[in-house]
């Protein structure tokens, strides 16, 4: 009689040794934010993954627009090119009113390349750019001291 019954862990008349309730309750708050916590690092680093192949992959479909985009602008130029030669009758003159175009746009791109460069010498600009030059200066003198304690 002495000996408690099979499955019956406390002894009969003993003190009870059950927990409360809250802190079962706050085992699996623990239990369900590690879960939460873990899927949250799956889905980053799913993430990560998408961004590092996306990258590339806008790489390679940037240098295929620009292909696509400097063949477009072939088959145009050539359009334009045999509506001068059968608007003039010729194809030498339609060649050289097409150099002509090309050398005037030529010329507004340069005109304004050049006014967006004097933007850049404005003195606040100037200034602003010397602080940014000074800046990454500093940062890779510093950098560069890191790497060679390393």
């Amino acid at each position: 009689m002495d000996n408690p019954p099979p499955g019956d862990e406390t002894p009969a008349g003993g003190p009870s040794l059950s927990m409360p309730a809250w802190v079962d309750d706050l085992r699996r708050l623990g239990k369900g934010l590690k879960n939460l916590f873990a899927a949250q690092l799956k889905l980053a680093s799913a993430e990560l993954g998408l961004a590092r192949s996306g990258i590339v992959l806008m790489l390679f479909m940037g240098l295929a627009a620009i292909t696509f985009a400097v063949g477009l602008g072939f088959t145009l130029l050539a359009l334009v090119g045999w509506a001068l030669a059968q608007w003039f009758g010729s194809w030498a003159w339609a060649l050289a009113a097409l150099a002509g175009i090309q050398v005037i746009f030529l010329l507004l791109a340069i005109l304004v390349f050049r006014h967006a460069m004097r933007w850049l010498t404005l003195p606040a600009t100037r200034a602003e750019l010397a602080t940014l030059a000074k800046q990454a200066a500093a940062q890779g003198k510093a950098e560069g001291e890191l790497r060679e304690r390393d």
